[in-house]
């Protein structure tokens, strides 16, 4: 059984970083997309950034571009996310998500692997 598992987030002050993980089992995702999207209290979730498993094409939301870097260690079958310069509007639950196929799109409709989501929190 397919299962997304994230790890890494926190609570840290405005400017701060973290480094969010994804462990992905049950399969890989060799040749499809992987990504990450954010909730927060009271608003829909949102497209952080994905990439490419096979060929590492990326893409970011406006807002985190320049911030946020997001990769992949094939070996270890998990996906990153590391943001710098973190902000108080960048708090929220952060999903882990993927989807089968090449094309990275920006809507969550079209993922089919979601995990449980971790808490990141920006203080300010």
């Amino acid at each position: 059984q397919e299962q997304l598992v994230e790890s890494g987030g926190g609570l840290v002050q405005t400017g701060g970083s973290l480094r969010l993980a994804c462990a992905a089992s049950g399969r890989t995702f060799s040749g499809h997309v992987m990504g990450w999207f954010r909730q927060a209290p009271g608003k829909e979730r949102e497209f952080v950034s994905a990439i490419n498993w096979r060929g590492g094409t990326t893409n970011y939301a406006d807002s985190v571009k320049g911030r946020f870097t997001i990769s992949r260690d094939s070996a270890k079958n998990t996906l990153y996310l590391q943001m710098n310069s973190l902000q108080p509007e960048d708090t929220a639950v952060y999903y882990c998500a993927a989807k089968i196929g090449g094309l990275i799109t920006p809507r969550a409709s079209t993922y089919e692997y979601w995990g449980q989501g971790t808490q990141v929190t920006v203080s300010s």
